[in-house]
């Protein structure tokens, strides 16, 4: 009970660093695009408390080439980056 209390958005904030820095120190190694793309889904979960595919469609992600521009980004990986962002920053 004595702990303090940290906003969601801050604490979605900490946990995507943490998440990037855990792909970066493994084989994965994304590009400025591909983190430009990650931050964009960070914020979509801060503010919606997850994201789905559906999303995708809609700003500001369509103003930047939508779902198939994500899967140019990230191929087959895509759906399994959108669940781990779901789980790993809520929590």
């Amino acid at each position: 009970m004595d702990s303090p209390l940290t906003s969601y958005t801050k604490t979605v904030d900490k946990n995507f660093q943490d998440w990037v820095f855990g792909k970066q120190a493994g084989t994965t190694k994304f590009n400025a695009e591909q983190m430009e793309w990650l931050r964009m889904l960070k914020e979509q979960i801060a503010t919606g408390f997850h994201v789905t595919t559906d999303d995708l469609d809609y700003t500001p992600f369509n103003a930047q080439g939508g779902l198939g521009k994500m899967y140019e980004l990230f191929g087959g990986e895509m759906n399994a980056i959108i669940a781990e962002l779901n789980e790993a920053l809520v929590a």
